[in-house]
C-alpha cells in the first residue's frame, strides 16, 4: 500500500522587539493555506526555513500568541541563520 504523503504545514513567525518579548505567530496553516503561505513568504522577499520538527510544535500555537519560552533557543537559531542571510545579501 502506498504511503499518504504528509501534509504541507506553515508557520509565519514576526518578531518586533519594541512590540513584544518574543516571536509571535501571525499565520499558521496546513495544505493549500500552508501553500499560500509559502507564496506570500516568497513574494514579499522573505526568507523561508525548513523544519518540520519545529513547524509542528509552533503550529500548535494560537495565531496572534508568542512563541512559549520553551521554544526561545529553537526559534533564536532558526532567526540567527534568517539574518546571516540577510546579512549575505545586504538586505
Amino acid at each position: 500500500m502506498a504511503e499518504t504523503p504528509p501534509i504541507k504545514k506553515a508557520v509565519a513567525l514576526r518578531y518586533d522587539k519594541e512590540r513584544a518579548d518574543a516571536p509571535m505567530i501571525v499565520a499558521s496553516g496546513q495544505g493549500q493555506v500552508a501553500e499560500r503561505i509559502i507564496e506570500l513568504a516568497r513574494e514579499a522577499g522573505l526568507h523561508i526555513t525548513s523544519d518540520p520538527d519545529l513547524t509542528e510544535v509552533l503550529a500548535k500555537i494560537p495565531v496572534g500568541a508568542e512563541i512559549p519560552v520553551e521554544l526561545y533557543q529553537a526559534v533564536a537559531e532558526v532567526l540567527a541563520y534568517v539574518y546571516r542571510l540577510n546579512g549575505r545579501h545586504g538586505e
